[in-house]
């Protein structure tokens, strides 16, 4: 497969953000570090301190991608995705998808930024690469 459709192959970067999600907190984790990795001026990840002493964890992660904000929050060892339609910055329409839906539509915004931008699809590449060769 060449470099450009490794970047752009839908279901490979799919099953990539799917890869921890046998452990929620460990998934949230993960699907932040990556999103800002690979997009960083179009993700905001909220966190928030469990407890006085404890660590920092992610709460919200919103991604504005085309006419798409992606959005999970994590709360309580469950998460909640949704998927806007925008227009001029305002949600036309708010919808509440399952993980798999909602990890699906995540794919296709970033391939098709990562038709847009250089830069996305590079990152895609060594986010793609570093989960075949790494295994995690």
């Amino acid at each position: 497969m060449a470099p450009d459709d490794a970047a752009l192959d839908i279901d490979l970067l799919a099953a990539s953000l799917r890869v921890d999600l046998s452990d929620l907190g460990a998934f949230v984790e993960a699907l932040a570090a990556k999103l800002e990795d690979v997009v960083p001026a179009r993700v905001r990840v909220e966190r928030r301190r469990e407890g006085m002493f404890g660590p920092k964890v992610v709460r919200r992660i919103s991604l504005e991608l085309g006419d798409r904000r992606l959005e999970l929050l994590a709360q309580g060892g469950a998460i909640d995705t949704r998927c806007s339609r925008l227009s001029g910055g305002i949600v036309l329409k708010r919808e509440s998808l399952d993980t798999d839906a909602w990890l699906a539509a995540l794919g296709e915004a970033l391939a098709a930024e990562a038709r847009r931008s250089e830069t996305t699809r590079q990152a895609l590449e060594r986010l793609l690469i570093g989960d075949t060769e790494g295994g995690s």
